[in-house]
C-alpha cells in the first residue's frame, strides 16, 4: 500500500513537472515569435517601384539629366516625330543652369519629374537632408512648371530606407528602374537595344540620360523598336499606380 501511494504521488508530481515544462516552452516560443516579428517589422527594406504589374502592353521611358543640355533640342524633336510622352528626372542644380531646356521639356507635353538637388550620395544624408533634396528641387521645377508632380528617383540609383521614407513622408513615390540602357557608359544604340529588348514587357520602366555620346542619335530607333513589340511608351505617372497599392519584394508594384 505504501508503494502504491508513493507511486501515485510520483506520477502526479511528474504530470505537474511535464505540464509546467510545456507551459514554459510554449510562451517562450511565443516570445520569441513575437520578437522575430517585431524584429522583422523594423528590419524591413522599404522600395522603390521598379516596375509595375499590368496586364496593358505599355512601359515608361525616363530620361535623367544631371549634366549638359546640349542635345535636348534634339532629343525633343525625335520624341514630337514620333508622338511620344516621357518622363524627364531632372537635378534641381541642372535646373538652375537650364530653365529654358525645362521649359521647352515641360512646354512640349512631358512630364518633368524630381532627381534631387545636387545629385548627392543621398545614403550618406540624413533624413532631414534628404528631405531638403527633394523639397528644393521640387521647388525649382515648379517654379517654372507651373505644375506638381509627386515622383522622385534618387541620384545613382542609391537608396536605403532613409531614403525611401523621407519621399513618402512628403507624398512621394520613389522610382527605380527595370531596364537600364547603360547609355552613360557611350555605348551604340545598337548595344543599348541588345540590352533591354529582352526586358521589354508590361510595366517596364526604361532607364536612359541625356548628355551621352549616343543617346539623342539612336533615340529613333529605340522607340520604333519598342513601338514595333507592340508597346505604348508613356511617362512614368500615367503607369504606376497611386494609391492602393503595395510593392513586393522585387520591386514590382502592384495594385491592391
Amino acid at each position: 500500500m505504501f508503494f502504491v501511494f508513493n507511486k501515485q504521488k510520483i506520477i502526479a508530481y511528474g504530470v505537474t513537472l511535464l505540464t509546467v515544462i510545456f507551459l514554459f516552452v510554449v510562451a517562450t516560443k511565443i516570445d520569441g515569435s513575437k520578437k522575430a516579428v517585431e524584429t522583422y517589422s523594423e528590419n524591413t527594406r522599404l522600395l522603390p517601384v521598379y516596375q509595375v504589374k499590368t496586364e496593358e502592353k505599355k512601359v515608361a521611358f525616363t530620361m535623367n539629366c544631371a549634366w549638359n543640355a546640349d542635345d535636348i533640342d534634339s532629343i525633343l524633336e525625335t520624341l514630337k516625330n514620333n508622338d511620344v510622352k516621357i518622363t524627364f528626372f531632372v537635378v534641381g542644380s541642372w535646373v538652375d543652369k537650364y530653365p529654358e531646356a525645362v521649359k521647352k521639356m515641360s512646354e512640349a507635353g512631358h512630364e518633368i519629374a524630381n532627381h534631387s538637388d545636387n545629385h548627392e550620395h543621398v545614403n550618406n544624408l540624413s533624413y532631414e537632408e534628404n528631405v531638403l533634396e527633394i523639397e528644393n528641387a521640387n521647388k525649382k521645377i515648379e517654379n517654372i512648371t507651373k505644375a506638381s508632380n509627386k515622383i522622385y528617383r534618387p541620384p545613382y540609383g542609391e537608396y536605403n530606407n532613409t531614403v525611401i521614407k523621407a519621399a513618402n513622408d512628403k507624398g512621394y513615390i520613389p522610382i527605380q528602374w527595370s531596364a537600364d540602357t547603360l547609355d552613360y557608359t557611350g555605348i551604340t544604340g545598337e548595344e543599348m537595344w541588345n540590352r533591354i529588348e529582352n526586358k521589354i514587357e508590361p510595366g517596364a520602366i526604361i532607364l536612359s540620360h541625356n548628355g551621352t555620346k549616343h543617346t539623342a542619335d539612336s533615340l529613333d530607333m529605340l522607340i520604333k523598336n519598342i513601338k514595333q513589340k507592340g508597346y505604348e511608351i508613356v511617362p512614368v505617372s500615367e503607369l504606376i499606380y497611386k494609391e492602393n497599392y503595395k510593392i513586393d519584394i522585387n520591386g514590382t508594384q502592384i495594385k491592391n
